[in-house]
């Protein structure tokens, strides 16, 4: 496992990863965030899920900035139709 470019990113191969799959799984856990490398090329990122409920978004934060037009779920008109088609 290694740094990679002096951020707090760590880097750690399949290899390390599957032989201790719990402990770095607890380590995401606590917050911190790994680099999944195979033959020394990045190949996924595992991060900690940011819970949902420490960012909800009030009620109501764009009352007033727009409205739904009428015909808002009228059907397209066809040649718009087309070219999502590609005819």
């Amino acid at each position: 496992m290694s740094m990679s470019d002096g951020i707090s990113t760590l880097q750690v191969s399949v290899d390390e990863m599957k032989r201790d799959l719990q402990h770095y799984l607890q380590r995401v856990q606590a917050g911190e965030t790994f680099v999944i490398v195979t033959a020394g090329e990045p190949l996924a990122e595992i991060k900690p899920v940011l819970s949902s409920s420490r960012f909800m978004r009030p009620i109501g934060l764009c009352v007033g900035e727009f409205d739904v037009p009428d015909d808002f779920d009228a059907p397209l008109p066809e040649h718009i139709l087309r070219e999502f088609e590609g005819r």
